[in-house]
């Protein structure tokens, strides 16, 4: 087995159990390990620091599998770490109103580029590492002998495979192919997800407990809903008794699957308003219009996957809260969002705080909301706290 010996000095985030290893702390490399080949990392003195997988084109250049000197990286390993993920989930999701969540939450699961989300009763799973790629094979066979799903289709058609030198793939892996729709359920509403071709793996399963607090928001009342995609706001707000929904999105295929949504769920089309244009577009000829509303919901796609983007996507970012604060009726509220990992908690309350000066509006922040609990944050992994909300009200 290949070792690689960190820099004097570099091994502090390792001894705190932060799950990567990046290029530049590598002081050199005993052996050959190829692509995703688990490797064993010592300090620049020799001693043990943890087991990784390594990735020889990443920047991350080892993704830590453990920190036990006493473990073995094996068929057995891996299952223990599903298991582990699976009883958490059975834990949090007790009872019968959610049919679709996040099974595996990679790093924050131990499992260092895995996301597997089961929707009813098939798993979709996205590889976006290495090591993950290297124990595909075993790690699909684990899934079908620990859960016994229908079938397995796999959405690895994401850009940062090519991160890793990985190619994007997508395809069934296992039992039947996911039929074109498919209806879930989330807090007892109901939705047709499109596993095969949807966004992400097919839904935003991680929004689902901001949307049922966003349905304690609704007084009647007129609701705009941004970036709108399949319209799940839209359908928690007509449940919760809005008075009209006007959904915005620059998809016409997502805004026919949201309609669809709609009457899956029994509720009036003709409280339904629809507008495939693109956002920023959108917000700037509804405020030209004098159109207003009682609440907005600003759920953008990821503007700055990287801090390097962050700038750029902080002028983005203040935008669209600007021109939403200038939407809102008094006493609106506005539920924002960024999913962004170079746009920190810290930097996006100061964009929407800057948005609101900006709007000329006196608003307050009462509540802060994230990613729900099937999506979870290590202590040592505080990237994995991606999903940054605000709501506001003017005051």
């Amino acid at each position: 087995m290949a070792i690689i010996f960190v820099k004097q000095k570099r091994e502090r985030s390792i001894q705190h159990k932060h799950p990567w290893l990046f290029s530049g702390a590598i002081e050199r490399v005993e052996g050959d390990p190829q692509l995703g080949e688990t490797v064993e990392v010592r300090s620049f003195n020799g001693d043990f620091l943890g087991w990784g997988a390594y990735s020889p084109n990443s920047q991350i250049r080892v993704r830590f599998w453990s920190f036990n000197q006493t473990d073995n990286i094996n068929r057995d390993f891996l299952k223990k770490r599903i298991e582990a993920a699976v009883s958490l989930r059975r834990l949090l999701l007790a009872d019968d109103s959610t049919n679709m969540y996040r099974l595996i939450h990679a790093e924050s699961d131990d499992l260092p580029g895995l996301i597997v989300d089961s929707y009813a009763d098939f798993l979709v799973i996205q590889i976006l590492s290495a090591g993950i790629e290297y124990w595909r094979d075993t790690i699909i066979d684990l899934l079908h002998e620990i859960l016994h799903p229908e079938g397995i289709y796999e959405r690895s058609d994401v850009s940062v495979r090519q991160l890793e030198g990985l190619e994007q793939r997508s395809g069934s892996l296992f039992g039947l192919q996911p039929p074109d729709r498919l209806s879930v359920s989330e807090n007892h509403h109901l939705f047709w997800v499109d596993l095969i071709n949807g966004q992400k793996t097919g839904f935003y399963i991680d929004q689902r407990d901001n949307r049922q607090k966003f349905s304690s928001f609704i007084n009647g009342g007129s609701v705009l809903n941004c970036f709108a995609y399949s319209a799940a706001f839209s359908v928690y707000a007509l449940n919760a008794g809005a008075e009209s929904v006007l959904s915005i999105d620059s998809s016409v295929e997502a805004l026919n699957l949201a309609k669809e949504n709609i009457l899956l769920n029994q509720l009036p089309l003709d409280k339904c308003e629809w507008l495939s244009e693109n956002v920023f577009t959108a917000l700037r000829g509804l405020r030209d219009r004098a159109r207003s509303f009682d609440t907005i919901i600003l759920d953008p796609p990821k503007f700055a996957p990287t801090s390097a983007l962050a700038q750029k996507a902080a002028r983005a970012y203040k935008d669209i809260n600007l021109l939403a604060f200038k939407l809102l009726k008094p006493g609106g509220v506005l539920f924002t969002f960024s999913c962004s990992g170079g746009i920190d908690a810290k930097l996006f309350q100061k964009i929407v705080s800057d948005a609101a000066l900006d709007a000329g509006v006196n608003a307050k922040i009462i509540s802060f909301l994230t990613q729900g609990p099937d999506h979870p944050v290590s202590l040592n992994f505080p990237e994995g706290a991606y999903l940054k909300g605000l709501v506001c009200k003017i005051t």
